[in-house]
């Protein structure tokens, strides 16, 4: 049986995610932030006959995400997903939970990234901590933004200035910055942030700035402040090289994850 999860299941659900804390840290910040009752949110559970969770699938806007342990009911979701959306939603998750969709769903633009995490701050604090690291505040913002809009690998979408800010306000995000000559050189920042774990997204160096360590120093600033506050680090990368830099500070790869546009 699927149906809409309410607070009642609250700790059921969160028993039910915390089993992979790290692949679930986008439903477990949303729930945390915006509750049951939201218009823009849903969150659906299949059951079995005793009433225990099998799976669950988390509506964000026209972005679904959906998470199970075992079999579930994949044609039964693919229907809530066609009822309650239009042509361009979004599609992701646990990359062998998310591609049994493909048979259900009009499914196009396939992205596969790995997805890695860390739990360990002992390389991070071998890390040069001379060099100075700011943490944004929402004056920084417009900075930041400039930052990222001059690296040409970098793509900056039209609602990346409100994400930003309302990451801020709602403490779900953090930036750090390096300054110098009065202008931001490289920055990264976390998102999703939720009582367990934390997306570390963001990260940049201006190209005149770079092979000087400041985006390592950053991100191992990031993994000693959110691990001495009890939270685990996540991230994607699909560029091996990028990926061997983070596995110097600790994160190691613990699966794929897929996203269809």
């Amino acid at each position: 049986m699927i149906r809409r999860l309410t607070k009642h299941d609250h700790d059921q659900l969160f028993s039910f995610l915390q089993k992979e804390p790290s692949f679930n840290l986008f439903i477990i910040g949303d729930i945390e932030s915006f509750g049951y009752d939201a218009d823009f949110q849903e969150i659906w559970g299949e059951l079995d006959e005793t009433g225990s969770l099998k799976a669950v699938l988390l509506r964000y806007y026209n972005s679904f995400i959906p998470y199970a342990q075992g079999d579930f009911d994949v044609e039964g979701f693919a229907a809530l997903i066609r009822q309650t959306s239009d042509s361009s939603f979004m599609l992701s998750g646990k990359s062998a939970i998310v591609e049994r969709f493909e048979q259900w769903l009009p499914l196009e633009n396939k992205r596969v990234m790995y997805f890695c995490e860390c739990d360990t701050d002992e390389y991070a604090n071998e890390m040069d901590h001379s060099i100075e690291i700011k943490q944004a505040t929402l004056e920084d913002v417009d900075r930041i933004i400039e930052l990222r809009r001059r690296i040409a690998e970098f793509v900056v979408g039209p609602n990346a200035r409100e994400m930003l800010v309302k990451g801020m306000e709602a403490k779900t995000a953090r930036t750090y910055y390096i300054e110098k000559n009065g202008n931001i050189v490289a920055s990264a920042s976390t998102s999703a942030e939720n009582s367990l774990s934390a997306m570390i997204v963001g990260v940049c160096t201006d190209e005149e700035h770079r092979k000087k360590g400041y985006a390592s120093a950053i991100v191992a600033k990031l993994i000693r402040d959110l691990l001495s506050e009890g939270k685990t680090l996540c991230l994607f990368y699909d560029n091996p090289k990028a990926g061997s830099i983070y596995k110097r500070l600790g994160f190691r790869d613990i699966g794929t994850w897929t996203m269809y546009l």
